[in-house]
């Protein structure tokens, strides 16, 4: 990881900071164990970010949690300063979304959204869910092996999010390569982040053309019927103008929808599935009482969430953190994995126990930007869960756990591949 600059102790920045020059050192590889370190030493730390640029990384339970919902913080790019990280470099098509979105406009299309993830509609994807989890694991139960990464947590997922919305089914695994490519890029060919960056433009500019010439009964559909409907209405008149969408807004809304509806829910899945092989004691306990896995996955969700951190924020005004001075347009990143392993909020923290009180954990977000989606990726996660330990009574890993390979990205936590035996 590049080295983070030192603050200058003129400026008034350094009260309450680390001077080392790469406090985030060890973070891709030991995330726990530098985040603990992290909080141990200051509540906020000046780091170098995902693409080696400065940024203000806050790590305690409390502070991540007020800020998440701090309206200062802004996730709109054009707050940032010059040099900042500012994240995913995305075509307009594809950067209109949510993640780069304040109040009004953020509002505006999150309305549209929370109506795909209402609790009936999600419900009614359960016995869809549990179909395909089942039809996954007949395909391996044969084997006696698996790569539960590539052959279950990964497609189960992706196939609900473009079963939901209307993608078919040809384009679902070339959308986990371009997925792939965004989060972790691979070092040898640093192109393939701006190769998939093309790749899904021409994919949802042609999926909307597609969508358009024959309308279905999906999510991007309905969406594609709104911003239509209410491109023919006037200005300020009727309910149309209230969700208006433009073009952009809508392609970016599509993707959106698919990765992070994918994305969050493929770590999860996995990372769940190796706490409970590494907790046989744990795994006997919800093999007894399946009633009790979707509140497992609250204490699986804040033991190894699947967000390393959040998505950048850009202070729009100076603001203080922790005690610790930001000034505005510089990043900020909000470790929601950090704030859950805090001692302060979470008795012994480092131990997964199925019968904590998870009440507050903070790994699909908080305040108006809490993951819409969240209510899918749960029941998702549970689903994947209760199928696979029915199924399998005797799975082991098949390798080691300090073998298991994990992504090398300070965004997301997931593993590579998850090897077991039945």
């Amino acid at each position: 990881m590049p080295r983070a600059p030192h603050p200058d102790p003129a400026d008034g920045l350094t009260d309450g900071l680390t001077q080392s020059p790469d406090p985030a050192a060890g973070l891709i590889d030991d995330p726990y164990g530098t985040y603990a370190r992290l909080r141990d030493t200051a509540p906020v730390h000046r780091i170098a970010g995902p693409d080696g640029s400065p940024a203000w990384l806050v790590t305690r339970y409390d502070d991540v949690r007020a800020a998440l919902a701090d309206p200062r913080l802004s996730l709109d790019k054009s707050h940032a300063l010059p040099g900042a990280y500012r994240g995913f470099a995305l075509p307009p098509a594809l950067d209109a979304n949510l993640l780069n979105m304040d109040p009004p406009d953020h509002t505006r299309i999150r309305r549209l959204v929370v109506k795909a993830f209402t609790s009936r509609r999600v419900e009614s994807l359960r016995a869809p869910i549990r179909r395909t989890a089942d039809e996954l694991l007949d395909a391996v139960e044969p084997l006696g092996h698996a790569d539960l990464v590539a052959a279950y947590a990964a497609p189960l997922p992706i196939t609900v999010i473009c079963d939901l919305l209307g993608v078919p089914a040809g384009s679902r695994p070339d959308f986990r390569s371009w997925t792939d490519a965004l989060i972790a890029p691979d070092p040898a060919r640093p192109q393939s982040a701006r190769e998939a960056v093309v790749a899904m433009l021409g994919f949802f500019t042609q999926l909307l053309a597609d969508k358009r010439e024959e309308p279905a009964d999906d999510l991007l559909s309905d969406l594609i019927a709104v911003r239509d409907e209410s491109d023919g209405e006037g200005e300020g008149e009727g309910e149309g103008s209230q969700d208006r969408l433009t073009e952009d807004e809508l392609m970016s809304l599509a993707f959106l929808i698919l990765f992070a509806g994918y994305e969050n829910t493929v770590q999860l899945i996995g990372n769940a599935t190796l706490a409970l092989l590494r907790h046989p004691e744990q795994l006997a306990s919800l093999r007894a009482d399946p009633a009790r896995i979707p509140a497992a996955v609250e204490e699986f969700s804040r033991y190894d969430g699947p967000a390393l951190l959040a998505i950048r924020r850009f202070p729009l005004e100076d603001i203080t953190i922790g005690g610790v001075r930001v000034p505005a347009g510089e990043t900020v990143l909000l470790s929601p994995s950090a704030a859950n392993r805090d001692p302060r909020r979470f008795p012994e923290p480092d131990r997964l126990d199925l019968t904590r009180d998870t009440t507050g954990q903070l790994a699909l977000g908080h305040g108006i930007h809490h993951c819409v989606g969240a209510p899918l990726a749960r029941l998702e996660t549970a689903t994947a869960l209760a199928a696979l330990i029915e199924r399998f009574p005797r799975m082991t890993l098949a390798v080691p756990a300090e073998e298991l390979r994990w992504r090398p990205s300070m965004r997301a936590r997931g593993l590579l591949a998850l090897p077991v035996t039945f």
